[in-house]
């Protein structure tokens, strides 16, 4: 299935993921399409205080369905597509 749904809404399933020094995450999604999730701003908050290490931030993966780091550490696939930009400005490059 490639999306799942979460009140009404179908929320895109994170297919895989590239990490970036830069703690950017390149995403692609179930439908084919690219996004960059700028995760700077997660790195204030306490929960999230492992990803400022940048080798435990390298280790982003694909769980099936949005972006984990270990069971303890993932993030909302619905907020990771609302929160990135399409890759090419808008078109699937």
């Amino acid at each position: 299935m490639d999306n799942i749904c979460r009140a009404g809404k179908p929320v895109p399933t994170v297919k895989a993921v590239i990490a970036t020094p830069d703690y950017t995450l390149h995403l692609t999604f179930a439908n084919g399409e690219r996004r960059i999730y700028d995760a700077r701003p997660l790195l204030g908050k306490d929960i999230f205080s492992p990803l400022r290490e940048p080798t435990f931030f390298l280790r982003a993966f694909s769980d099936g369905c949005s972006v984990a780091w270990n069971d303890d550490i993932d993030l909302d696939p619905y907020h990771l597509y609302e929160c990135s930009v399409p890759v090419g400005g808008g078109e699937n490059a």
